[in-house]
């Protein structure tokens, strides 16, 4: 396990957890270990996230209802 430097209490549905015991003990893991891994991984997905709104920015905006004008004037709908 890396050396990690905080700690935290963190509360699971019972199930959740067992199935969290059971990965570990299937990947000769810690339940930390994996907690770390999600999180992770989720804060990855929102850099990625935020990079593809930051690639984007300078689209301009289309409305809804000027998306199903559009849509409907050249037949899609």
């Amino acid at each position: 396990m890396a050396l990690l430097s905080k700690r935290s209490t963190v509360y699971f549905d019972p199930s959740i957890h067992q199935a969290l015991k059971l990965r570990a003990a299937s990947t000769e893991s810690s339940v930390s270990e994996i907690i770390d891994e999600a999180v992770r991984l989720l804060i990855k997905e929102d850099q990625q996230d935020l990079a593809a709104v930051a690639e984007r920015v300078a689209e301009p905006e289309v409305s809804y209802e000027t998306l199903i004008n559009e849509l409907k004037a050249h037949g899609k709908i």
